[in-house]
């Protein structure tokens, strides 16, 4: 006799066809699961470290900002110190000049002039006095010409005035502040 089966395998076998399709999907969707979590763990740890990278940046740029600021005073300190010390060297190279203007001017006044006001601006000097006569202003302004230390004298005015009863020639004298030779490094 033939054998029949009359067993529902067509049934068993899509029952187990299902399962592993079943199988495979949930296998399928495990690992994509999975593979999102790892994804999103690993996302996530390179953006903390990308914002610590960014943190540590912003505190080395604000550190470095404030060095500049630093460094920036510093440099108008020393440009003040700087400016200073020209000040000082001027002042302290001008010190024995302004003496021998002084010497100068004593060594060339003749008998008979007084001088009442001096006044320097840069390198111009201005000059009142009195004197007993003209010819003793004549004298003087020959004696600032032919100086070492004075150039170009220039009268610009000449008064007459009565002083302790005795009548005096006021005058106005300017003349120019000049670097005798040799004589530059003072």
């Amino acid at each position: 006799m033939a054998k029949i089966n009359l067993l529902p395998w067509r049934e068993e076998l899509r029952e187990q066809r299902k399962k592993i399709f079943i199988a495979g999907w949930g296998g399928v969707i495990f690992f994509a699961v999975l593979i999102i979590v790892v994804s999103d763990f690993m996302i996530s740890d390179a953006i903390s470290i990308q914002q610590g990278r960014n943190r540590y940046l912003q505190n080395e740029i604000g550190s470095l900002d404030r060095k500049i600021t630093e460094i920036k005073n510093i440099k108008k300190e020393k440009a003040q110190l700087v400016e200073r010390m020209v000040v000082i060297n001027g002042l302290q190279g001008n010190r024995p000049v302004i003496v021998r203007v002084f010497d100068e001017l004593a060594r060339i006044a003749p008998d008979g002039v007084y001088f009442k006001k001096l006044s320097v601006r840069e390198f111009q000097l201005s000059l009142v006095g009195v004197a007993e006569s003209n010819n003793r202003v004549s004298e003087l302004m020959r004696k600032i010409n032919s100086s070492s230390w004075f150039e170009d004298p220039n009268l610009t005015a000449v008064r007459k005035v009565v002083e302790d009863g005795e009548r005096l020639n006021e005058f106005d004298l300017t003349f120019a502040k000049a670097s005798p030779e040799g004589e530059e490094s003072l």
